[in-house]
């Protein structure tokens, strides 16, 4: 796996944490964590867009952010288990694996020549 790739992951699942940080964040401590998780997200989502296709690196950012979440709120905060919506999340990340693969990692979209 391309090193790019590990950045978008990165991203992801720094997403979790300030995406949960913006709902449940009551101190001032919790925001600025909720901030550092935003810079550090955001640093390397752009950072891996730099060489892989911006739309894809945006998809699989939002797809495994939006797994990691729901995932996070169900096993930490008691929001309620319902297949139906695993089942989505399961499709979600289905579609994000498939955008993955294939996408050509040689490619560098965002590279200046």
């Amino acid at each position: 796996m391309n090193l790019n790739w590990v950045k978008v992951f990165v991203a992801a699942f720094f997403e979790v944490f300030w995406v949960i940080g913006l709902k449940h964040a009551d101190s001032v401590l919790e925001w600025v964590g909720t901030a550092i998780a935003i810079i550090v997200s955001f640093y390397y989502m752009i950072d891996a867009s730099r060489k892989l296709p911006v739309g894809t690196v945006y998809a699989v950012f939002v797809g495994l952010g939006t797994a990691g979440t729901v995932f996070t709120d169900i096993v930490f905060f008691g929001e309620p288990f319902k297949v139906a919506k695993i089942l989505l999340i399961l499709m979600l990340l289905a579609g994000v694996i498939g955008l993955k693969l294939v996408t050509n990692e040689n490619a560098e979209e965002g590279a200046e020549a």
